[in-house]
């Protein structure tokens, strides 16, 4: 009859509202922890993506940079790095210099000028 009782009361406790009510706040706490743990591992995916293409783009650069060693250490490689970068050019060549038409950009700035607002800042001055 005693171990009857006994079980009974483990029953009673169990079945009580309020332990139902801490076994149904303990499972909403776990049930929000995972969904926390579900978005910091999308975080997590997201960023190793991230990360692996900067990589890609890091191995890229740098067979690029060695592949220009490679040509700056030959005397055609130097030389073409020098008429790149300071526009000359070999004897007997000739070099084009394109230059701006001054008068395109007066145009430009004359058709910003007829801006109602334009019109309004010149009218105050």
């Amino acid at each position: 009859m005693k171990n009857f009782q006994k079980n009974n009361k483990f029953k009673n406790i169990t079945q009580s509202k309020l332990f139902l009510l801490l076994l149904g706040i303990l499972i909403i706490f776990f049930i929000w922890n995972i969904v926390g743990f579900f978005d910091k591992m999308q975080n997590t995916i997201k960023n190793r993506k991230i990360a692996e293409d900067k990589i890609m783009e890091l191995q890229k650069d740098k067979e690029k940079l060695s592949s220009d060693i490679v040509s700056l250490n030959t005397e055609k490689g130097i030389e073409e790095s020098i008429r790149d970068k300071f526009g000359l050019a070999k004897e007997g060549e000739n070099m084009i210099v394109v230059v701006e038409d001054k008068s395109l950009l007066e145009v430009k700035k004359d058709e910003k000028d007829k801006t109602f607002f334009s019109f309004l800042k010149n009218l105050f001055k």
